[in-house]
């Protein structure tokens, strides 16, 4: 498996990736699925990006990961802090994927200067849960009752990573 910066040319791939875990439900707030260019535009090119990181093994995007500078007015967050989005297709789930992009992830984080990388999960995504605890991810705030597109209410759990 290799471990690179995700480009343009792999926007399809990580798009079919990620609308299928949006099919599955339960571990995205994410409901609408995506196409190549917003794709493009949220995960590989956007304003603000620290980091997008693809794993590929033969030629097949298995997960990636992006990490963006915490800048949403209606979320603010303390200087230096970035936000983290992990996504593993179903087949690979379980095989050190997310593992191996997170370390790509934490030295691109700690090369451009961050502080403190948020992740705020779907608190039914279990999954998720343990993905970043077992990085390291500590609880540090809960969102409560928060709306998700259909109007599913789902409470979403903060955890933060210190670098």
């Amino acid at each position: 498996m290799i471990i690179r910066d995700a480009t343009a040319a792999d926007a399809a791939q990580m798009t079919d990736l990620l609308n299928e875990i949006i099919a599955m439900g339960g571990t995205t707030a994410y409901q609408t699925p995506f196409d190549t260019d917003r794709m493009l535009h949220h995960c590989i090119a956007r304003s603000g990006l620290v980091s997008s990181q693809v794993a590929e093994l033969d030629g097949a995007v298995l997960g990636f990961q992006y990490l963006a500078w915490a800048d949403d007015p209606d979320d603010p967050m303390p200087d230096g802090w970035a936000i983290i989005a992990s996504f593993v297709a179903a087949s690979a789930a379980g095989k050190g994927v997310g593992q191996q992009l997170f370390a790509a992830t934490k030295t691109k984080a700690t090369e451009a200067g961050a502080k403190t990388i948020d992740a705020t999960i779907r608190a039914d995504n279990v999954p998720g849960l343990r993905y970043y605890s077992g990085l390291g991810f500590t609880d540090y705030d809960r969102l409560i009752g928060i709306p998700l597109r259909d109007g599913t209410v789902v409470d979403r759990v903060r955890k933060r990573y210190d670098l």
